[in-house]
Parts: C-alpha cells; structure tokens; sequence
C-alpha cells in the first residue's frame, strides 16, 4: 500500500521540478530583458560613475595618519586624500559596482571598523 504512494510521490515531485526548470528558462530568453540589460550597460558605460570607501571624515593629521596605516595594510589600493571645507577624507579604491564596494568594504572593515561605501 505504500509503495504506489511513494512512487506517486515521486513522479509528482519530479514533474514539478521539471516545469519549475522550462519556466525559469523562459523568462531569461525575453527580449526585453535582454534589451533592457543592454541599455543598463550602455547607461553606465556613458556616466562612469563607481564607488570608493572611506575610511574617515574629519582632521588632517589623523586622516594622513590613517592613509598611512591603510597603504602599510593594503600596498595595492588607491587612496585618495582630499579636503572638503571644513574636514579632510581618506577615501580608497575605484570600484565599478556598489557589490564590488561591498565585497572589498568586509575586508576592509577587518582593520579600519568605521570604513563606508560612497558613491563618486
């Protein structure tokens, strides 16, 4: 008696899976998706706009300090100091997406807690 249930059980589990994959395949070859990905591209190509992480908002001698600490950490990053009446920012890094930020900003934080995520 439990046999034929568990077989219909199982064909009826696959059945599902298998209409839940050609659904999902469906979707992906819509052309105005592809279409609307390319204009996104195209958008961001024009603008060039990304992101930076700072890692402080404030004095100068501590601002240099900390630019100094980071290049002892991190000798292959960028860093940038910049003074914006009236505090100074050390921000680090030219990264394209706000996910790149954000994945290079967990390692970051490691070491340097108050570091954020800023657009350019």
């Amino acid at each position: 008696m439990k046999k034929p249930q568990l077989i219909s059980s199982i064909l009826i589990v696959l059945f599902f899976s298998v209409y839940s994959a050609t659904a999902q395949s469906k979707l992906t070859n819509d052309k105005s998706i592809n279409s609307l990905i390319e204009k996104k591209r195209e958008f961001n190509k024009q603008n060039k706009k990304g992101f930076r992480i700072q890692l402080y908002n404030g004095l100068e001698r501590t601002a240099k300090s900390i630019q100094g600490r980071f290049r002892v950490e991190y000798p292959n990053v960028r860093t940038k100091l910049s003074y914006d009446s009236p505090e100074w920012k050390i921000q680090v890094g030219n990264y394209k997406t706000r996910l790149d930020a954000d994945r290079a900003l967990n390692k970051i934080r490691e070491k340097f807690s108050g570091a954020i995520v800023v657009p350019l």
